[in-house]
């Protein structure tokens, strides 16, 4: 039996309309809907080449939850510019998230950030008492050092070029910048305490440095865990099932319905 995919869209605070995809994993579970709320990359979109959907549909069959991927507002079949994007834009994106799964009944409710991604949940968290737990993978723990104003270069129409951390062409304002000042991340992670935080990376992140998730480590208080994979990339090329097993193993532990589990 599979499960369904859904499309949905909402409105961010700037009224723009964001793309959503809702995996429901088979079954009729009752009480409790546990549901992961994905965030995606710098320039990437919902569906991470695949990776995404298909994590979703391996995490339905494990553990029964559900699984929300969207678009950040400017990326892939979201409304709005990316020359527009701030982390505080993304952070409102994320609560309007958070807004439509408990909306549709779900809860308790996770959050999930790749790379930049997993810097919006981590500053997203503590100022959001819904989201019960938050997990990252390859999160930029020093936006300022991952983007640096330094490499920016003006154009006519009023941006910014720049050359992004993934080393490709970008266009940016200023006040994106100009935002990244605004967030201490490891302060932000601190502040998630007593909600439990999974950070995971792997030691050969050629985008992010690996010390990035262990300063994030340093700054978090208990409960805690972190999983550093030996010789993974930034995407986890050949370790992703690795990842996929500690974040889906950790979830049942949050899980309050014990006949949810199955064995990974």
């Amino acid at each position: 039996m599979r499960g369904q995919w859904q499309k949905l869209s909402f409105r961010n605070r700037r009224g723009l309309r964001l793309a959503g995809l809702l995996y429901t994993p088979p079954g009729n579970f009752g009480g409790p809907r546990p549901l992961v709320v994905v965030c995606h990359g710098f320039t990437g979109t919902k569906e991470g080449q695949g990776k995404a959907l298909a994590m979703a549909e391996a995490l339905g069959a494990t553990t029964g939850w559900a699984t929300l991927l969207f678009d950040f507002a400017g990326n892939g079949e979201s409304e709005g510019n990316f020359s527009d994007l701030t982390l505080s834009g993304q952070i409102a994106d994320l609560t309007a998230a958070v807004d439509l799964a408990e909306s549709l009944g779900y809860g308790p409710i996770v959050t999930l950030g790749r790379s930049f991604g997993g810097t919006t949940v981590l500053c997203q968290a503590p100022q959001d008492q819904r989201v019960r737990a938050v997990c990252t993978w390859s999160a930029v723990g020093f936006p300022r050092r991952s983007f640096p104003r330094a490499r920016a270069k003006p154009t006519a129409e009023g941006v910014l070029a720049w050359d992004s951390i993934l080393g490709v062409r970008v266009y940016l304002k200023e006040e994106f910048f100009a935002d990244l000042e605004r967030y201490d991340v490891l302060d932000c992670v601190r502040r998630i305490s007593p909600r439990p935080v999974l950070l995971c990376h792997g030691d050969r992140d050629e985008v992010v440095p690996v010390g990035d998730v262990y300063a994030l480590w340093q700054a978090a208080r208990e409960p805690k865990q972190l999983l550093v994979v030996p010789g993974a990339d930034h995407v986890y090329s050949e370790h992703y099932e690795k990842v996929w097993q500690t974040f889906f193993r950790w979830l049942m532990e949050l899980d309050p319905q014990k006949h949810l589990h199955r064995s990974v």
